[in-house]
């Protein structure tokens, strides 16, 4: 069984440059994926200070995203199964 030294021999400097390039360009990604995640909490955070429920604008945001036609399909199967359960 081939050592960690023997597979790095494998790879020649470009494939080693390139793999870390791209090592690199994922960690800095996921790094700036947790800012804008805390960004966004703070954002939240300053909602619900301000009087709004935080789970309804979670769902207006998760609305928005949607295609218009795809999330008026959702609330006519919503609002006809509410209805078969006489709960509407």
């Amino acid at each position: 069984m081939a050592d960690d030294s023997s597979n790095i021999d494998v790879l020649n400097s470009t494939a080693q440059a390139q793999l870390k390039s791209i090592i690199e360009r994922i960690e800095n990604l996921e790094a700036e994926k947790a800012e804008v995640a805390e960004q966004i909490k703070e954002v939240f955070a300053e909602a619900k200070g301000n009087g709004y429920d935080v789970k309804t604008l979670r769902k207006v945001v998760r609305l928005r995203k949607q295609d218009r036609a795809k999330r008026q399909e959702e609330e006519a199967l919503l609002d006809l199964y509410l209805s078969a359960l006489g709960e509407v």
